[in-house]
């Protein structure tokens, strides 16, 4: 069973800066993608993703404040958000999935105080 190990998540100010990390338990090579959503009342949405060969992609939300990235060499994706809003307060679950499975971390939470 694969396990995703959310950290980096707190309590920040408007505008301030964050930087989440997931660490998978094998690596993320094995993934077709990886990514982080968030929960808020009544709705789980995608903020950021990045596939097996890279590619990114973003909520409209997120474009241009939040930088998804990975460091294979120790199975971690990062999301740095920066610029951050009172709406961007949620938990904050990482996400790897293959063709056939889904795999969620236990998620972090991010609380932006205005």
């Amino acid at each position: 069973q694969v396990q995703l190990v959310e950290s980096g998540g707190g309590l920040v100010q408007a505008g301030g800066s964050l930087r989440l990390s997931c660490a998978a338990s094998e690596s993320i090579t094995n993934f077709n993608s990886m990514g982080w959503y968030r929960q808020a009342p009544g709705r789980r949405e995608l903020v950021a993703r990045i596939t097996d060969i890279g590619s990114t992609n973003y909520a409209d939300s997120a474009k241009g404040r939040f930088t998804i990235s990975r460091d294979i060499g120790v199975n971690t994706v990062h999301l740095q958000m920066n610029g951050l809003k009172s709406e961007d307060t949620a938990v904050y679950y990482c996400n790897a999935n293959t063709l056939s499975r889904n795999f969620w971390g236990q998620g972090t939470q991010v609380t932006v105080s205005s």
